[in-house]
Formats: C-alpha cells, sequence, structure tokens
C-alpha cells in the first residue's frame, strides 16, 4: 500500500545534507534533489509502498538463486572481520546514528566508484550482482551482536534498498528490521526489498553476527523522473559524501591489502 508524499519528507537529522553541504551552490543542489524526490513519488513505476514484494522485481529472485555462492565469499572475507572498517570510518554522514565498532562493511562499489581489490576478492558477488538494473552500491553490512541502528530515513527517494541474508543468526525475536509501521526478519537466502526514504531501524540482540548483502538500486521511474532521478544520481559522484568516502575508504584499502596482507 502506497504511502502518503508528507510520510517520505522529514529527512533523519544529520543526514539530510549528504548531498550537498554548505553555499549557494550547495542550496540550489538541495532544491533540485528536493523537486527530484517530488516527482519520483509521483511517477514511480512500481509505487510507494514501504516493503515491496520481492517479484515484484524478477531479477531478485535469479540473486536469490546463487546466495550459497556470495556466503561461500563472504565466509573468506570475515576470517579478517577484526580488520573491516566500521560503517562511520567510510561513510562520515552516518555518525549521527552510528558511532561505533559494532556496523562494519566490505565495499564493492557506490555511485559511480567501485573497489577493484574487492571485486578481484568477490568475483562471484560482482557478476551476481550484475544481474541488478541500476545497480548503485553494493557491500556486505555486518552487525556485530548487540548493534541497534536508531530510526532514521536515507538521504534520497531515488534508490530502492536491496538486502541479501547471508549469516542471520536463528532468533526471530531479536534480529530484525522495521521500515515505517512493518517489522520484518531476514532469512537467509532471501531477498528484502524497502524504501529507505521511510523511516526505518535495524538491531541484531542476539548473541551472534548477522550480515546481508547490502544493495542500493535505481528505484523504476516513468517520464520527467526517470530524466531527473538519474541526473541526480550521476551528481552523486560529485558531492562530499561520496567524494571523502572515497578517499577513506583507499586509505583503509592500502592498510588491508598492503600492509595488512604482509603480516598474515
Amino acid at each position: 500500500m502506497d504511502k502518503s508524499v508528507s510520510q517520505q519528507q522529514h529527512k533523519t537529522e544529520g543526514l539530510e545534507d549528504t548531498m550537498g553541504g554548505g553555499g549557494f551552490v550547495a542550496r540550489s543542489v538541495q532544491r533540485l534533489v528536493d523537486g527530484a524526490e517530488k516527482l519520483n513519488l509521483k511517477h514511480s513505476a512500481v509505487g510507494n509502498p514501504p516493503v515491496f514484494p520481492t517479484d515484484d522485481f524478477p531479477w531478485a529472485r535469479e540473486v536469490e538463486a546463487e546466495w550459497r555462492l556470495i556466503r561461500a565469499e563472504l565466509d573468506k572475507v570475515l576470517v579478517r572481520k577484526g580488520e573491516l572498517p566500521a560503517f562511520h570510518e567510510i561513510s562520515s554522514e552516518v555518525r549521527s546514528i552510528s558511532s561505533d565498532q559494532n556496523w562494519k562493511t566490505f565495499f564493492l562499489c557506490g555511485y559511480g566508484i567501485k573497489s577493484q581489490e574487492a571485486i578481484r576478492q568477490c568475483p562471484e558477488t560482482w557478476r551476481i550482482l550484475q544481474k541488478i538494473p541500476g545497480l548503485k552500491s553494493a557491500m556486505f553490512s555486518i552487525f556485530e551482536p548487540g548493534k541497534h541502528l536508531p530510526p532514521h530515513r536515507g538521504p534520497y527517494n531515488g534508490v530502492l534498498r536491496f538486502h541479501l541474508g547471508l549469516i542471520v543468526p536463528d532468533a526471530p525475536d531479536k534480529v530484525g528490521i522495521r521500515i515505517d509501521d512493518q517489522t520484518r526478519h531476514w532469512r537467509e537466502g532471501e531477498a528484502l526489498i524497502f524504501d529507505d526514504a521511510y523511516e526505518h531501524e535495524a538491531w541484531n540482540h542476539s548473541d551472534q553476527v548477522r550480515v546481508v548483502l547490502f544493495v542500493d538500486f535505481e528505484k523504476p521511474t516513468r517520464f520527467p523522473a526517470n530524466l531527473t532521478n538519474k541526473a541526480v544520481l550521476n551528481m552523486a559522484v560529485f558531492t562530499p559524501f561520496i567524494r571523502e568516502g572515497h578517499k577513506a575508504h583507499k586509505a583503509w584499502e592500502k592498510l588491508f591489502y598492503g600492509e595488512g596482507q604482509k603480516h598474515r
């Protein structure tokens, strides 16, 4: 069921400037983003529910069918889990909602930037990700035991979020995600597709690690939103958020794949 436009208008404090920053140019960009969000809602080709049926996106079943290949590559990554960066160490804008070491990431791509080292390490995962039309970002998202991500919303409604359960503790009363007024639980090998422009929160109150493949993909829209949305998404690579994140990730990669390898 679609929700009213007003339920997607309020952005999480601390995240709303992701697409810009200070100054006239940033304010102009923000006006463009705000206008694009209204068009994305009005001209969505898939409606605007908080959570989508998986079968609305046929490619999702193809990804599910090969989940064990992704899991096998994840298992190798997790051998060095202690060396993986916390999300806020790469993407500073999430510090308002997460500043501890309990949300770790392994980044493959994001808004025009690719980690060639990660792709070499996880070639099957990268191959499978190419099944997703409009792929914008992809990473392994790792919640350590006890992690609770507070209510927030994403910075822009021109993408949808895809989660694929890879390691999920068998404790649905302790592990889950709320999107708007819907509470869902991940399952290994199953997809969850939702609109992160709605308020959402996620938690792992179990005593085991939870890992999902975390993907943003372009929201299917009709004219003229399809044009404005592509323009905004293509602009993202030039924002301070993406530039600074890329710089931080390259510094981490140098340690992980350089000096880090020497000490193994």
